[in-house]
């Protein structure tokens, strides 16, 4: 059929010192389509759409770029939206103390014959935007009173304002709730439906099973398959097999022997207020875990798992404790700060690791020994020589993949961030440990590493609360769970007994008799 494909790429080749990111790629879009792009981190997933949204210039790789029919030389960012190309980042790229009219026309404002902004119809314009993707807002509002997927409508708007044709989503609900993902790729659907071209890299298989037309495959920088929805076999099996090369028969790796100790950690009768709103958002929590067990913790987004994580993990965000204990070694205990709770031997993985778990602008070394400097302390000073084999012990340990442990942090793949994080936090010899999202924003390779190291944890007489958003995740991995909703513990399953109907009707149904 004649012009097909909106794009092709064509033997792209792109060189960083060292390091061959894309080696004779090749990848074609048909128009209108949903075209996922998917592989492990550091397959060069980003590196392939950088080069074709202009941040890596034309000249700076090698091979073509066919948009439209035509070959195009891209100086920049500027080059591709002027051809109607938009991407959107994980990180998205709002101001979010201006107004939303502002942000969606902010760099291509709307002016009167003498150059001035025209105000009046930047909002009137916003609010057509706004509606074209079903966010019902004042666009005069700012953008910081806006919930992240809702933000993530914004950055959509922005470029339809754009008048752009093909628009590249970045991980775009790696940060969003069950809800606001659904509605975002129900957004995606009906931007299909208008002729508009998506390409959307992702690592969550089941949305990307659920949506795209074509699912193009990249393993080492090179195009290993691309799959047509129709006709090839898209299962999650298959494009596991094809990204990783060779088979993961079980996701979630089963530990050969599941012998649980006494209780280590236990939270009785939590109540807890936010003394910023005076609203209470935790109501006599419940739990606990047993030595050598992985206990999961579910619940949507805004249940209170991770303010429950927070609160028992010394509290650091100053909520108003009402009534409660912790239980820790047969003592009750409530931390008082994350040190004292780090001492006890309680550990918190953070859930936002680039925000609060790591210094990305520091080595993996600087990294790694940060929670438990006093370990290496020398007199006043640092052993350097101590910290450096302690660093260098954990990166061969759990496998952080980087050239050496003086590579920063931000330069790292996102399963490789979250290593550094884990090592960080068993570095304190911890005997209970608090994961929250373990797995967000990574890849299936190193979700399984991840994994394998949770049952070697476990294994080792560690007992470990993981927080997750991915059922399929808590399921697989946890020996119990118990649900949330609305701050309440609403169910306790064990394993065998559990199921995803069971988990959701849970979830959302609170107890709550106030």
């Amino acid at each position: 059929m004649e012009n097909e494909y909106i794009l092709e790429m064509r033997n792209i080749t792109k060189e960083f010192p060292g390091v061959k990111a894309l080696d004779n790629v090749n990848f074609k879009v048909r128009k209108g389509e949903i075209h996922c792009l998917v592989g492990e981190n550091g397959a060069g997933k980003s590196t392939l759409m950088k080069v074709l949204s202009g941040v890596w210039k034309y000249g700076t790789y090698t091979g073509d770029i066919v948009y439209e029919g035509e070959v195009q030389k891209f100086h920049g960012i500027a080059d591709s939206e002027g051809k109607g190309i938009a991407i959107i980042y994980q990180e998205l790229a709002l101001f979010p103390e201006l107004p939303i009219y502002e942000n969606i026309y902010f760099g291509h404002e709307i002016t009167t014959p003498t150059g001035q902004v025209n105000w009046n119809e930047t909002i009137v314009k916003a609010k057509e935007m706004l509606d074209k993707v079903r966010l019902n807002v004042d666009p005069s509002i700012p953008v910081k009173r806006l919930n992240t997927g809702n933000q993530q409508l914004v950055e959509i708007a922005k470029a339809l304002s754009k008048n752009c044709k093909l628009i590249i989503f970045d991980e775009p609900t790696s940060s969003l709730n069950e809800d606001d993902s659904q509605n975002l790729l129900n957004i995606m659907r009906e931007l299909k439906e208008q002729g508009i071209t998506c390409i959307m890299i992702s690592h969550k298989l089941r949305e990307v099973t659920a949506i795209a037309d074509t699912i193009t495959v990249l393993r080492d920088g090179t195009t290993i398959c691309s799959l047509d929805a129709q006709t090839d076999d898209i299962s999650e099996a298959n494009i596991i097999r094809n990204m990783v090369g060779r088979s993961i028969d079980d996701v979630y790796p089963k530990r050969e022997k599941k012998d649980f100790g006494d209780v280590m950690f236990e939270i009785k009768g939590l109540t807890v207020e936010d003394p910023k709103t005076g609203r209470e958002i935790l109501h006599d929590v419940n739990l606990n875990v047993r030595k050598g067990e992985i206990v999961g913790l579910q619940g949507l987004m805004g249940a209170g798992r991770t303010e429950c994580a927070l609160t028992v993990f010394g509290n650091p965000y100053g909520y108003k404790i009402k009534s409660g204990e912790v239980i820790m070694n047969g003592q009750s205990k409530m931390f008082k700060s994350p040190r004292e709770a780090i001492k006890s031997g309680l550990a918190y993985v953070s859930e936002d690791r680039k925000g609060n778990g790591l210094v990305l602008i520091q080595d993996i070394r600087y990294n790694v020994t940060l929670a438990n400097l006093k370990a290496i302390a020398k007199g006043l000073s640092l052993d350097s020589n101590q910290e450096i084999v302690i660093a260098n012990k954990y990166k061969e340990d759990i496998n952080i993949k980087a050239p050496s442990i003086a590579q920063k942090v931000n330069n790292l793949s996102g399963g490789n961030q979250q290593k550094v994080q884990i090592a960080k936090w068993l570095f304190t010899e911890p005997k209970v440990l608090i994961l929250d999202e373990p797995t967000r924003g990574i890849d299936v390779g190193a979700k399984l590493e991840i994994y394998t190291l949770m049952n070697k944890m476990v294994e080792e007489g560690m007992c470990i609360i993981m927080i997750s958003s991915e059922l399929p995740e808590v399921l697989g991995m946890s020996d119990r769970l118990y649900v949330m909703s609305e701050g309440r513990i609403t169910g306790e399953l064990d394993a065998s007994e559990a199921t995803e109907e069971k988990v959701m009707k849970m979830a959302i149904n609170s107890e709550n008799s106030d």
